[in-house]
């Protein structure tokens, strides 16, 4: 798991490289990336958090943990629960079918969790999206927010093109072309780039 690197150590990169970024930063505060180990939940909560925002996101989780009598959620505990009770937590079918083939496959041992560690971002994200319903968005967030990767840049995430285009006084969302050449000037802390281009949209530091 690589070490969150200082505020110093960020201020010294980005003011190398991103001077408008790096004025950001500073307005913002530290980096706080907080990662969460487990990582069927971790999966479980991206895949309810696609295509909504964080408030409704946080919302269902939250119902979804309520049916498992607040434990954590299991492969085995989400094989086992109905389809029903989950769509009564606000899920929708498709979701349903997204949680139900993440948890058949750690159970049948499609997805190997213990490799993770030792996997390129490109090999992690190629082995999350044989899940039905996991594309590339859903495997970056689990490399931000699990594995604690430095170097995401999520170019789909509707954050990041929002925060860029307030932060750089954009008239429109950046393209995805805009958007790399900013991952370049960022690397290798494109999540920290990231990371404050949330910040400057929502005040509330996102966790899974």
């Amino acid at each position: 798991m690589p070490k969150l690197p200082s505020k110093k150590m960020i201020l010294v990169h980005f003011d190398a490289r991103d001077p408008i970024m790096a004025a950001v930063i500073r307005e913002k505060g530290a980096f706080q990336l907080s990662r969460n180990r487990n990582y069927f939940l971790v999966l479980c909560k991206a895949i309810i958090g696609q295509q909504i925002s964080i408030k409704a996101a946080d919302s269902i989780a939250k119902r979804v943990q309520c049916l498992f009598e607040n434990q954590i959620p299991t492969p085995e505990k989400m094989e086992a629960i109905s389809i029903e009770l989950l769509r009564q937590s606000g899920l929708s079918g498709q979701k349903v079918k997204y949680l139900k083939d993440l948890a058949a496959k750690f159970l049948d041992g499609s997805i190997r969790p213990h490799r993770f560690p030792y996997q390129n971002n490109e090999e992690v994200v190629e082995a999350l999206t044989t899940v039905y319903g996991i594309g590339r968005w859903t495997a970056e967030m689990f490399l931000i927010f699990s594995l604690g990767r430095l170097n995401v840049l999520p170019i789909a995430d509707l954050g990041l093109q929002a925060g860029i285009k307030k932060i750089y006084k954009m008239r429109s969302l950046p393209s995805p072309k805009r958007m790399l050449a900013l991952g370049k000037k960022w690397h290798p802390m494109e999540t920290v780039g990231t990371w404050y281009a949330w910040r400057i949209q929502d005040a509330e530091i996102i966790s899974y």
